[in-house]
């Protein structure tokens, strides 16, 4: 015998998913305008009612209070604002990502610049950098030369970067924590409202 399933409905990652109209059975809810006004607490019907005759949507925002809370607002519009605020909330998150750069006090001369370098680009885009001097072995009585390293690296990169976390020993690592200059922080947002405003005004985007 031949078991036969339904199809799955497709269902793309990532897709936002919205509650609106007829699909919300809360029978009140606290309605609120396109600009976050109240307009008080209403049946489900005269919520629909007041939507359509403003030629929106009426869009559930949440069901965790009591009663629910539910916005008059053109769908396209809630969604254009929910990924507005997502990706303010994945550049908030990336800001404070620490990336941690390992030394050694041997390291030599190539390895360090590229360490360096390494460090000036996570800086650039806004993560602090965390250096984490080892001390293995004879390291262990070489603290003095893992510091000047330190000295030097911190030095090298004063331009774009300011210690947030000063300087502890931690079992055998030795660690400081940096962060973005302001003036790099300052320019790196700038930059984020460019694009978005130049992605705003693509034609293809919209």
């Amino acid at each position: 015998m031949i078991r036969r399933t339904s199809p799955r409905r497709y269902q793309p990652k990532n897709t936002f998913q919205a509650t609106v109209n007829r699909y919300i059975s809360y029978p009140q809810l606290r309605v609120m305008d396109d600009q976050g006004q109240s307009l008080g607490v209403m049946d489900r019907q005269a919520a629909l009612d007041m939507a359509t005759a403003q030629k929106k949507d009426l869009v559930l925002i949440t069901d965790k209070a009591d009663p629910p809370v539910a916005k008059i607002i053109e769908l396209s519009k809630f969604k254009y604002q929910m990924s507005q605020k997502k990706a303010a909330e994945r550049r908030r998150s990336r800001a404070q990502d620490i990336k941690e750069i390992r030394l050694r006090p041997f390291v030599d001369e190539n390895d360090l610049q590229t360490k360096i370098r390494k460090a000036r680009e996570f800086l650039s885009r806004r993560h602090k950098v965390r250096l984490s001097m080892e001390l293995r072995g004879r390291a262990i009585t070489k603290q003095d030369l893992a510091h000047q390293i330190l000295d030097r690296f911190i030095s090298e990169i004063a331009d774009v970067s300011t210690v947030e976390t000063d300087r502890k020993l931690i079992g055998k690592k030795i660690q400081v924590q940096l962060m973005p200059a302001k003036k790099i922080k300052a320019n790196a947002a700038k930059l984020d409202e460019n694009t978005q405003e130049i992605r705003s005004s693509d034609p293809k985007e919209s």
